[in-house]
């Protein structure tokens, strides 16, 4: 989006890059579509701060300044606010527009006089508008803001329409996996030597909002993300294969052709934007044979062709490849809250999950096996700027909703379930 600042080398610059040095480049600027200036922090500017936020919500970004004079430019330094300037306004939106507006906020603190200082505000474009302010849809009217009339209320709808058909074409994405057919001469054995032709995949697409007018990004930039990705698969001890598709890379810690064993891959957009798959890990030849055996012996029948995978092995393959995602953020400083997250199940309608841990054997022999008791799904779309997922990992919430969808009773009130998933996390 739009930035008023540049570095030495005339690249836009962020908010948190922001120096008070830099001020001195908005002399030559005047109020805007996208830029907006306040020479007081009074009462009076503080309630039109919600309507200027949503304004440029409503249309295409923009920076709000408090403490430069309008008409002169000049710095009118305002005292240093008690309360985190970034928590002030946050409550100033929470209570009075709807929905919650894509912004960030910062006081920088003059050098010579740390009692004051300006203020800063950069909001996004917003994905779902209108953003409503005290009843108000407001939007950008030159230099200042007003009510949107009926066709501009259209557009916006249009606007949040087409955001959610992105999203939901985003979470069609499927990566692709050689499939190998059953030996079958395996039968005798058990179970199948290779992986059957129906692979078990666990989806989980991170989509990055407010990426709408990002552009596409530079050879440069790219470049900026496979060195990230890489250093995640180096901290996690993983060799890392990059493939390029179409519009993407894909990442993977194990050559992509190899027939019979699907491995997990990672895909990386433009906007960085990311799509985890990850193969359940299915037991063939004698560990099968003993798998089913054990549950036989526990009173339980497996219909004859289940697929059973194992507990500890797929654990430790979800939560090892969803922890790449999460360095791969920290080492670009991205935040989770600027993602939505949606997880997809493929081809694991009715598999068997299993463990050898004494307490698994106890609880089928009393409740019955666990194993995933839907056909194909993919789950509601969470967006991660709700406040609710402020604490959100990628390791943690892919590793929990691969179990949900295996029946793992995450989250119970009985004990008896609680042991359960406690013996299966801590194996």
């Amino acid at each position: 989006m739009f930035s008023p600042f540049r570095d030495k080398d005339g690249r836009p610059k962020i908010l948190p890059d922001v120096t008070w040095e830099d001020l001195a480049q908005l002399k030559d600027m005047d109020e805007g579509f996208v830029l907006e200036f306040k020479c007081s922090y009074t009462p009076s500017v503080r309630r039109k701060i919600p309507k200027i936020i949503a304004s440029f919500a409503n249309s295409h970004g923009g920076w709000l300044v408090i403490g430069i004079a309008d008409d002169t430019k000049e710095l009118t330094p305002i005292p240093r606010p008690q309360a985190d300037f970034s928590q002030t306004v946050g409550e100033l939106c929470r209570r009075h527009v709807s929905p919650a507006p894509p912004f960030d906020a910062r006081f920088i603190v003059d050098p010579s006089n740390e009692r004051q200082g300006v203020a800063l505000v950069q909001v996004a474009e917003g994905d779902f508008p209108p953003y409503i302010a005290d009843g108000v849809v407001e939007v950008r009217e030159g230099s200042t803001s007003g009510p949107a009339t009926g066709s501009a209320l259209v557009e916006l709808y249009d606007k949040t329409t087409q955001r959610r058909f992105e999203i939901a074409s985003f979470c069609r994405r499927t990566v692709f996996y050689p499939q190998s057919e059953p030996v079958g001469a395996a039968a005798s054995a058990g179970g199948p030597e290779l992986a059957p032709t129906n692979i078990p995949l666990f989806d989980l697409y991170l989509f990055r909002m407010g990426q709408r007018t990002a552009g596409s990004p530079s050879r440069a930039e790219i470049e900026k993300h496979v060195v990230a990705m890489r250093v995640g698969f180096a901290k996690q001890g993983m060799d890392c294969y990059v493939q390029h598709a179409h519009d993407s890379l894909i990442f993977r810690n194990n050559p992509p052709m190899r027939v019979g064993e699907a491995h997990s891959a990672i895909e990386l957009f433009g906007d960085e934007s990311m799509k985890l798959t990850v193969p359940a890990v299915p037991l063939t030849g004698k560990n099968y044979a003993d798998a089913v055996a054990d549950l036989e012996a526990v009173g339980q029948f497996v219909p004859e062709g289940s697929q059973i995978v194992g507990a500890r092995e797929t654990l430790r393959r979800v939560t090892r490849m969803a922890s790449l995602l999460d360095r791969y953020v920290r080492e670009r400083g991205l935040s989770w809250q600027s993602y939505a997250v949606a997880y997809e199940l493929e081809g694991m309608a009715g598999i068997v999950l299993w463990s050898d841990v004494e307490e698994y054997r106890s609880y089928v022999r009393e409740r019955g096996v666990l194993f995933c008791g839907t056909t194909d799904c993919r789950s509601r779309v969470r967006h991660l700027n709700d406040a609710a997922h402020d604490s959100f990992r990628a390791r943690q919430f892919a590793g929990s909703h691969f179990f949900e969808a295996c029946g793992l009773p995450l989250g119970s009130p009985d004990p008896k379930d609680n042991a359960l998933v406690d013996a299966l996390l801590s194996n």
